[in-house]
C-alpha cells in the first residue's frame, strides 16, 4: 500500500492533517474531515469522557485515584493531557464539543498544587508551556502562564522545571514545552517584548545543542530524545523539537544533524516506527511501541517535506 494511503487510512484526527500537509487536497475537504474530530473516533472518544466538573478521570495533572505517595506515577488519562491530546487532534476550536468542554474546563478545573484556575497555570514550566499552547488555541487569553514562563527562565537561557528545588541547569523536556507555549501565545495575537526575548532564548538553547547533545562536549544526556515518540507528552525528542521549528519556518543549520537522524529512521516502505511509547494509563490507545506509526510517518514526512522545500 503507497504510504498517503496508508495514513488516509486511519482516524480523523491523522486523515485531515495529511490531506491538509500531504497533498493537494481543497480547502473544503480538509475542512470536512476535521469536523468529524469531534463526532468520529478518538476526537469523540475522549470529548465523551469529559465530566460535568470539567474533569478527565477524576484530576487535573494525574488522575484523582492516584495516592499522594505515587506522585511521580505517570498516567496521561488525566485533564491537563488529554486537552493536549485533543489540540494535537486538531479539534476544531470553534465547535460547539470544544466550546462546551472548555467552558467546563474554565468554570471548575483547579490546579493540585494551589487551586489556581487551569488557565492560569501553576509553577512548572514543563506544565505551563503545555498550558499556554492549550489556552492560546482554544482561545483564552494565556496572560498569565505567559507572564510565569518569562520570570522562570533559568541564566543559560531554556527552563528546567526541578528550578524551584534549585536546578540551575535546563532541561530539554522543560524548554520545548515552555518555547512551543510562548510562540503559540504570540501567533494568537499576545505581545510583550520579554516574551520575546523569552522565546528567543529558548530556541536558541536548543539549537546550539543540535536538539539533543550537550553543550560542553557533544555527548547525548538522555538517549530517549534520539528516540521517536507519540504522543510526546512533557518529553523531547528530535522530532517534536523539528516540529517546534518547522512551525516557525526556520530552517537553521544547527537542525542538519537532527533531521538526517529523522531522515535515517525511515524504513523501505516510508514508515516510522514507533520506538518510545511513553508508558502509563490511557483514555484512548494509539499505537504500539516497536510498530510502524502512523502519527510519526505523518510527522517525519512533514518536517522533511518542510526542510527539503518540497
Amino acid at each position: 500500500m503507497d504510504v498517503l494511503d496508508w495514513l488516509l487510512d486511519s482516524d480523523p484526527a491523522i486523515r485531515w492533517q495529511v490531506l491538509h500537509a500531504l497533498t493537494d487536497a481543497p480547502a473544503e475537504e480538509v475542512a470536512a474531515e476535521r469536523a468529524r474530530i469531534a463526532t468520529d473516533g478518538w476526537g469523540a472518544a475522549l470529548l465523551a469522557e469529559q465530566a460535568e466538573d470539567g474533569l478527565w478521570d477524576g484530576g487535573t495533572y494525574r488522575p484523582g485515584w492516584i495516592p499522594p505517595e505515587r506522585d511521580g506515577f505517570d498516567a496521561w488519562s488525566g485533564t491537563h493531557f488529554t486537552l493536549q491530546q485533543l489540540v494535537d487532534f486538531g479539534l476544531d476550536p470553534t465547535s460547539p464539543e470544544a466550546r462546551r468542554a472548555i467552558a467546563r474546563v474554565r468554570e471548575n478545573v483547579r490546579w493540585e498544587h494551589a487551586g489556581e484556575p487551569y488557565f492560569d497555570g501553576e509553577t512548572e514550566p514543563c506544565i505551563n508551556g503545555v498550558v499556554l499552547t492549550i489556552a492560546t488555541y482554544f482561545g483564552e487569553t494565556g496572560d498569565r502562564v505567559a507572564e510565569t514562563l518569562a520570570d522562570s527562565r533559568l541564566g543559560d537561557g531554556g527552563w528546567n522545571c526541578w528550578a524551584e528545588y534549585g536546578a540551575r541547569v535546563s532541561s530539554f523536556h522543560s524548554t520545548i514545552c515552555a518555547v512551543e507555549g510562548l510562540r503559540a501565545w504570540q501567533h494568537a495575537g499576545g505581545s510583550d517584548p520579554r516574551v520575546e526575548e523569552t522565546a528567543a532564548a529558548g530556541e536558541e538553547y536548543l539549537l546550539a545543542r543540535g536538539l539533543f547533545r550537550r553543550r560542553s562536549d557533544g555527548s547525548i544526556p538522555d538517549p530517549r530524545m534520539t528516540m521517536l515518540s507519540y504522543p510526546v507528552r512533557w518529553y523531547h525528542d528530535v522530532l517534536r523539537g523539528l516540529e517546534h521549528f518547522r512551525l516557525q519556518d526556520r530552517r537553521d543549520p544547527r537542525l542538519a544533524e537532527a533531521v538526517e537522524l529523522v531522515r535515517s529512521k525511515r524504513d523501505a516502505e516510508s514508515r516510522w516506527v514507533l520506538e518510545n511509547d511513553h508508558e502509563g494509563p490511557v483514555n484512548v490507545e494509539f499505537e504500539m511501541e516497536g510498530f510502524p506509526s502512523q502519527w510519526l510517518t505523518l510527522r517525519a514526512l512533514r518536517v522533511l517535506r518542510w526542510w527539503d522545500g518540497d
